[in-house]
């Protein structure tokens, strides 16, 4: 389990909601990623479970959020799945990163039920992953949709110290993302 409850340094200022628990992925979480990944396209590309399950085998790091409801619940409320080099997996956006930079993480997905957005889970996995790869990896790297824009996660993704290192066309050109990347080192 990841303990995340603390405010981050490197990324801002933000407290965890309180119901919020990190942890590693396990078999289980399988169909309620596959879900969520699914209900959140065309941000996040369609995958079946066949597909779930390899990503989430082939993930230096694959992370889960859930969440303790009033009734003590525990609900899956995200997940998010990060790559290291030489990973045999065809994404144009990942391939694109392999040709540029020889050390990284690359982010492949990261998801967040609508119930649970502005709970910090976003920012909770992104501490998480700053605090696992910093000083073991140069760059953390990731896309965001900028046709179809999507302004929230660019915003998100530039609040918290990312920077544009490019573009690429996507999708047979119906999509254009905005290739980041999020200095891991510290000085």
């Amino acid at each position: 389990m990841v303990s995340c409850q603390k405010p981050a340094s490197y990324i801002a200022d933000f407290m965890l909601h309180p119901a919020v628990t990190i942890r590693s992925f396990a078999a289980h979480d399988v169909l309620a990623a596959m879900d969520l990944n699914n209900a959140n396209t065309p941000e996040l590309n369609e995958l079946d479970e066949a597909e779930v399950v390899r990503l989430a085998g082939l993930s230096v790091s694959a992370l889960v959020a859930e969440v303790t409801g009033d009734d003590g619940r525990t609900r899956f409320a995200g997940f998010c799945w990060v790559l290291g080099p030489g990973m045999p997996y065809a994404s144009l956006n990942y391939g694109w990163f392999s040709r540029q930079y020889s050390e990284f993480v690359y982010l492949d997905r990261i998801a967040v039920h609508a119930d649970f957005r502005r709970f910090g889970i976003g920012r909770g996995f992104y501490d998480a992953l700053v605090e696992q790869f910093t000083n073991s990896h140069p760059v953390l790297l990731c896309e965001v949709n900028v046709r179809p824009r999507n302004e929230t996660s660019l915003k998100f993704h530039h609040s918290i110290g990312f920077r544009e290192v490019g573009q690429q066309d996507t999708d047979g050109g119906t999509k254009t993302v905005s290739l980041l990347e999020l200095a891991l080192n510290k000085s």
